[in-house]
């Protein structure tokens, strides 16, 4: 008798997703006072527990929470998160050029930090100006380095630099940006009472870092002095909104000399897709060997641009047998301490993103799984290392007795998965366990 073929499953991750109760929603967290019908009949019809992404102690980034959860040890594998924005807008890094992750931020003319993220108001075409106007500028010429800023959404963008002469640069620097400091390859968020924009540092006594770190500080003051004047921030400031005249830049990398091992190979799969909206997580795919099914950030209609994603899913969840599927909303609500924000944006998640998808769908032959890469409760505004929520239902997934409630932290803190590890959660998806990478 021929054995049935493994159920196809879907990893859904939804940034920042993880909160504590706020009173701004009665108690509760954003995302249990949230009304999650879809959420709930599908925690109903499986089974709920908590995952702590990397340790107690460690509120990771978004791309060190994704590769935990693909069974990656981010620590020894991310090459930065430089690096994975670079790939993921399509910047070939060759061996010695580093690239940095870059926020466009608000300061106060002598280094404090007034908004890391510019209120949130910077247009993708107003950063975009801005980036072609320093890569333009040829800040690093007298250092022989090509400096290119390279806008991507909002506020986001890469910094890449390459060395014209006097060899190699090294990824062995600190970071600018003091909300989050480096462990490894990784990125650990942090929390800061008094920002400033950080000196950067050599990371080891290489000439080629020491080197780095200086050019790193010299960009970053010829780049304030630029954009103080700019245009695009005489027009902001003409309509009272915050000024990009700063850069806050963090986790360097290169190229990393032995490519990552195939998320796939890693698995015994055929192939493995991704449907995602930013550039880290396209970054992360392309890394990892992943089929691209890149569709982009949000549009005006948040409803709308959830659907197309739910169609992107299932279509992909029909061709492929994992895939992986990243939803931004919840996090900047989280950053904002906006919880009643958050609250709306669970419900949207759940009404126009996991109504449609789960319309239909035949749990008796997939397997699903919902979690987040990292917590943002709106009380920090920010990362923390707390647990998040996941939600297990489909094939071969024994409904919980008695039955999950509603959807959310408290349901996963009791429910019979218990606790678990981010690398724990891909062998609760596909019939082989993940090995340690390679």
């Amino acid at each position: 008798m021929t054995e049935a073929p493994p159920p196809h499953a879907a990893l859904i991750v939804l940034d920042g997703l993880g909160d504590r109760p706020h009173p701004d929603t009665g108690g509760q967290s954003p995302v249990e006072a949230a009304r999650t019908p879809h959420l709930d009949r599908l925690a109903a019809a499986g089974r709920m527990g908590q995952v702590t992404l990397i340790g107690a102690g460690v509120a990771p980034e978004s791309d060190a929470g994704v590769l935990a959860l693909l069974g990656y040890d981010p620590v020894r594998d991310s090459p930065g998160r430089g690096v994975l924005e670079a790939v993921g807008v399509g910047l070939d890094l060759a061996p010695g050029d580093v690239a940095l992750r870059l926020n466009f931020a608000t300061g106060d003319g002598a280094g404090a930090i007034l908004d890391s993220r510019v209120g949130r108001s910077l247009g993708t075409e107003e950063a975009k100006e801005l980036a072609r106007s320093l890569t333009e500028a040829d800040l690093l010429a007298p250092e022989g380095i090509e400096a290119e800023v390279r806008a991507t959404v909002g506020h986001r963008g890469v910094l890449f630099l390459h060395p014209t002469r006097d060899g190699r640069l090294s990824p062995e620097i600190s970071n600018a940006d003091p909300f989050y400091e480096r462990v490894g390859g990784m990125g650990r968020a942090r929390s800061v009472a008094d920002p400033r924009v950080l000196a950067v540092e050599a990371l080891d006594p290489t000439p080629e870092a020491a080197r780095t770190a200086a050019a790193v500080n010299a960009f970053l003051a010829r780049a304030g002095d630029l954009l103080a004047g700019h245009p695009v921030n005489a027009r902001r400031a003409m309509r009272g909104r915050r000024i990009a005249n700063a850069l806050l830049v963090r986790n360097a990398g290169t190229v990393p000399a032995v490519p990552l091992p195939p998320l796939p190979a890693r698995l015994g799969l055929a192939a493995v897709a991704a449907v995602t909206e930013m550039p880290v997580e396209r970054g992360i795919a392309r890394l990892l060997g992943l089929v691209d099914l890149f569709v982009g950030p949000m549009g005006p209609d948040r409803d709308a641009s959830l659907r197309e994603r739910a169609e992107a899913t299932r279509q992909a969840l029909d061709r492929f047998p994992l895939v992986y599927v990243h939803l931004k909303g919840p996090d900047e609500p989280g950053h904002d301490g906006k919880a009643l924000l958050k609250r709306e944006v669970v419900e949207a998640l759940d009404r126009a993103f996991f109504g449609p998808f789960l319309d239909g769908l035949d749990l008796s032959r997939v397997r699903i799984a919902v979690t987040a890469d990292h917590a943002t409760p709106c009380v920090l505004r920010g990362h923390s290392d707390d647990p998040v929520p996941l939600l297990l239902a489909g094939a071969g997934v024994p409904a919980a007795s008695p039955p999950s409630g509603k959807f959310g932290e408290t349901a996963a803190a009791r429910g019979p998965l218990g606790a678990l590890r981010g690398a724990d959660v891909l062998g609760l998806l596909v019939p082989r366990t993940p090995g340690p990478a390679a």
